[in-house]
């Protein structure tokens, strides 16, 4: 799959967000890399500063990341149409915890 095609995936699997939680994403940048340099096998990674945690000292950070690890997702898929699934899957998941949004109930949810 090309570089471009994965990432009109991830656009895609941006836009499958409700209106009204897309308004409230302030201040994030989503980047597609190969892998993770340390955990090769992550799918995706949120960091920055949890929407249900940000305060006063919030103002003027740097923008918050999601980064999607593409040769990890196309490492466990077997096809296209798996692509698409795990790619959205891990999208809806790294954007939970933007919102604050804990692991351990993004699983109980189904996006774990």
């Amino acid at each position: 799959m090309s570089d471009e095609h994965f990432e009109g995936l991830v656009s895609d699997a941006l836009d499958l967000i409700p209106p009204e939680l897309a308004r409230a994403i302030d201040n994030v940048v989503v980047l597609v890399e190969p892998h993770h340099d340390d955990e090769p096998d992550l799918l995706g990674l949120y960091q920055g500063i949890a929407l249900t945690e940000r305060d006063s000292q919030y103002a003027g950070s740097l923008p918050d990341t999601i980064t999607i690890y593409r040769d990890a997702i196309l490492g466990i898929c077997e096809t296209d149409d798996d692509v698409v699934h795990e790619v959205a899957v891990t999208v809806i998941h790294e954007i939970a915890h933007y919102f604050g949004i804990e692991e351990e109930r993004l699983h109980q949810l189904g996006w774990g």
